[in-house]
């Protein structure tokens, strides 16, 4: 998988093609779909979610310029495919699922693997997690109308946001969200995408 449908696209960032070699993809999708774990696509983890093609993980990964030191806000925990790859690369991982049955089992997942430094909580994506802002990069893996202001706000000078923005269904592009040392805020577009949808929780009237 990682020869042919991740290096042979362009990826070169040798710590995340390490961990794409290293996560069992295989664990992080149910019994019905494992035959096509090492596919090129998304597939469905149930609750209309999916787990993220995995080449478009390895864009997403290496767009953070991560290193070994580095604290990581994911958004969308799924599966916890994302999370376990970031935890090969990083200090810490946080990530946040609305959906808590899910939360509940990538947590489990995680554990079971052995993946001691990814922290998983169920809550709205959208607020971030303030209590351990702020994050040196922060990768979104559901696609958002607009780029959240609670993200920006927690990512920390000098930082990364990757995230999917556009309508779904609908056009989404892929936008790297860079913030420097004076706190001025950049927005890149890499690519076309398409995600499910990030959902909020619901507010009581």
């Amino acid at each position: 998988m990682v020869r042919e449908q991740i290096e042979s696209r362009g990826i070169t960032n040798a710590r995340v093609l390490a961990a794409l070699r290293k996560v069992p993809r295989h664990e992080f999708v149910p019994p019905d779909w494992v035959e096509r774990a090492y596919d090129d696509s998304p597939l469905p983890i149930g609750y209309d979610q999916t787990i993220s093609q995995p080449y478009i993980v390895a864009l997403m990964t290496e767009l953070a310029e991560l290193s070994s030191e580095s604290r990581v806000l994911e958004i969308g925990t799924g599966s916890g495919y994302q999370a376990a790859i970031l935890a090969e690369i990083v200090g810490e991982v946080y990530s946040i699922e609305i959906i808590e049955p899910l939360a509940t089992s990538a947590a489990n997942r995680l554990a079971r693997l052995g993946y001691k430094n990814v922290h998983v909580k169920h809550g709205d994506g959208y607020l971030g997690w303030p209590e351990h802002a702020p994050f040196d990069a922060i990768i979104v893996s559901a696609g958002a109308e607009h780029v959240p202001p609670p993200l920006v706000e927690q990512l920390k000078r000098g930082g990364r946001m990757v995230i999917p923005v556009g309508e779904f269904p609908g056009q989404q592009s892929l936008w790297l969200i860079e913030k420097s040392a004076d706190g001025t805020v950049v927005q890149h577009q890499v690519a076309p995408v398409a995600f499910v949808p990030l959902t909020r929780a619901r507010t009581k009237e």
